[in-house]
């Protein structure tokens, strides 16, 4: 019989989490709490079968690579520096004040200071993996909360590179006496392996690593990987360019982490983003999707595998402060600085309870901190029992913030200091593009949305003698557009107080947005305040039509109709037809759709 320690772990992992996720599933919870009972059943530290803990962590970290290239492939550039302002300062304020508390927790329990440092470290940065599955999972990874959260969790990443340097240096007299004890016995390579490196020499070159990793990718990537990934895509072989997918980013990442010291899931999210500015970005997505999520099954399998189910009675104390700090102290710290840097209560919840958990990146930590003798195996399952309870609750945390939200609105005083920054902020906007528009003897059309339609008309409006007024919720984009003179309006579109100061004297409503709640009123609302104004609607499906007449609409585009006219075209320009040909058999189709 052959000993076939990968295969055995990956059938054992995969049965055992299909099995338990199909469980929770049923029982309404997230399939994430079936993954990690799967890996508690399969680990070594539980009667029966036990896979290898070893292969199993390596198999998972493909898992978090390909998450982080998917979340890159639609997270560009842009967003990433538009939540800046409160991404950078966020996450590192966040970081210390969790930091310092789980270190006074670790203290408290009589651990060293420096392996309390460790501990509130791991306990501070939160799992990527999670999050993202979290925020997708919610349909708000592309929203403005989403941004700042995925945001915030690469600032942490790039915290986390700097604090891998800074462990061996906690290490301080422990290391230099062990450095000192192995020279003494005459071994000079564990004597090289204990001495600690100077920080003044290790962390400056590993953030000049860092800064040439990021200017390599996102200054030459885009002048190469594209131009590969449509070479591939036109030989047409699904095999190759799947292939292409998985080379750009398990190549990156790994070569991220040992060229330049990077995270390997900092190295596949800047292959991403490069990746995605690609024609064929889609398809990318597509290919990676399958993989990402089965070896996303592995990482949390993974992490079942290294608990011991014992730790749970002999420090059950130590837990519940482990949890306080994570479940109470992270989401309070985040929620405050987003508060306190202007933006309004949702997106400061989203990330605080975004960051309720903690998972790969406090691994990694905790096994540099035992590797460097800063950490006891009790400090190491404490981590591993922490990542457990907060990546079981976390789904479940998130899906209550409607419910959170209603909670603190019960006290007018704490609602108005959560939104005191963001409503201040709207107020300037506002006041601005109040003022611009009784200053513009311009027509005026009003675009609601500014995503890549909205932004598109507002263009083609402009350019052709229209003033234009922008409503959207994202409040950088507004604050953008008033720094550039622009009329822009901050809030909720579907708010007709909202919108009260541009109807009056607007001879367009142009809707971009394609989602239908609450837009009717907003319509009718429109055509009561100014009966003159046309109303343009973009709506998903040809049956929304008799009610956006209804409301008063005086045109509207259908995605439906529209996908139907676009593939009719593609089809028949591929079977050689004429171009009259092709426009005469789209204008039957639109007719034929009612658009």
């Amino acid at each position: 019989m052959h000993d076939l320690p990968l295969i055995t772990t990956i059938a054992a992992a995969f049965t055992a989490a299909w099995v338990l996720g199909l469980v929770t599933q049923k029982l309404k919870l997230s399939p994430i709490v079936g993954y990690l009972l799967a890996g508690i059943a399969i680990g070594p530290h539980t009667p029966g079968f036990a896979g290898n803990l070893l292969l199993a962590q390596q198999l998972s970290e493909v898992g978090v690579i390909l998450l982080m290239f998917g979340v890159g492939l639609h997270f560009h550039l842009d967003d990433l520096l538009a939540v800046r302002n409160v991404a950078v300062p966020g996450a590192i304020g966040q970081s210390i004040v969790t930091t310092l508390v789980g270190a006074g927790v670790g203290v408290a329990f009589g651990l060293p200071f420096t392996s309390g440092l460790v501990v509130g470290m791991a306990m501070a940065i939160a799992s990527t993996v999670v999050l993202t599955r979290v925020l997708s999972d919610n349909h708000v990874l592309d929203t403005t909360p989403g941004h700042v959260a995925v945001g915030w969790l690469i600032v942490q990443d790039v915290l986390t590179v700097i604090v891998l340097v800074l462990i061996p240096a906690l290490a301080g007299p422990t290391a230099a006496a062990a450095a000192a004890a192995a020279a003494a016995a005459g071994d000079a390579a564990a004597a090289v392996h204990h001495a600690p490196p100077s920080l003044w020499i290790a962390l400056p070159l590993t953030l000049l690593k860092l800064a040439a990793l990021v200017v390599l990718l996102l200054w030459l990537g885009p002048r190469v990987i594209p131009r590969v990934m449509v070479f591939v895509a036109r030989q047409r072989s699904r095999e190759l360019f799947t292939l292409t997918v998985l080379v750009m980013a398990l190549a990156i990442a790994v070569g991220s982490y040992y060229a330049f010291g990077a995270s390997m899931a900092l190295g596949a999210f800047l292959a991403g983003m490069v990746v995605g500015r690609s024609p064929v970005a889609n398809q990318a997505a597509a290919d990676a999707l399958p993989l990402r999520d089965a070896f996303a099954v592995l990482f949390f399998a993974s992490v079942g595998m290294m608990f011991d189910p014992r730790f749970l009675l002999a420090h059950f104390p130590m837990l519940l402060a482990g949890l306080a700090v994570i479940l109470v102290v992270n989401p309070l710290a985040a929620v405050t600085i987003v508060a306190l840097v202007g933006y309004p209560a949702r997106t400061a919840l989203t990330v605080a309870l975004g960051l309720t958990q903690i998972g790969e990146f406090s691994f990694i930590l905790s096994q540099l901190g035992k590797d460097h003798g800063l950490l006891n195996d009790t400090a190491h399952s404490l981590l591993v029992a922490c990542s457990i309870v907060t990546i079981t609750l976390n789904p479940l945390l998130f899906r209550a913030i409607p419910a959170i939200e209603r909670f603190l609105q019960r006290s007018p005083a704490l609602w108005r200091f959560l939104n005191r920054g963001a409503k201040s902020r709207a107020g300037d906007m506002n006041r601005r593009a109040g003022e611009l528009l009784e200053k513009s003897d311009t027509p005026v059309a009003v675009i609601v949305g500014y995503g890549p339609v909205g932004r598109t008309l507002d263009q083609i409006l402009r350019n052709s003698g229209l003033e234009t007024v922008v409503v959207d919720l994202n409040m950088d984009t507004v604050q953008s557009l008033t720094r550039q003179g622009r009329a822009a309006i901050y809030g909720d579109a579907f708010n007709i107080e909202v919108m009260h100061q541009a109807l009056p004297r607007a001879t367009h409503l142009i809707i971009t947005l394609p989602h239908s709640a609450n837009r009717n009123p907003l319509i009718a609302a429109a055509k009561l305040i100014n009966p003159q104004i046309k109303v343009f609607v973009r709506a998903r499906y040809l049956h929304e039509r008799p009610e956006l007449t209804q409301v008063g609409a005086d045109a509207a585009c259908y995605e439906e109709a529209e996908a139907a006219v676009a593939l009719a075209k593609l089809a028949l320009a591929d079977r050689g037809a004429d171009p009259e040909t092709i426009r005469r058999e789209t204008q039957r189709i639109r007719q034929q759709l009612g658009g």
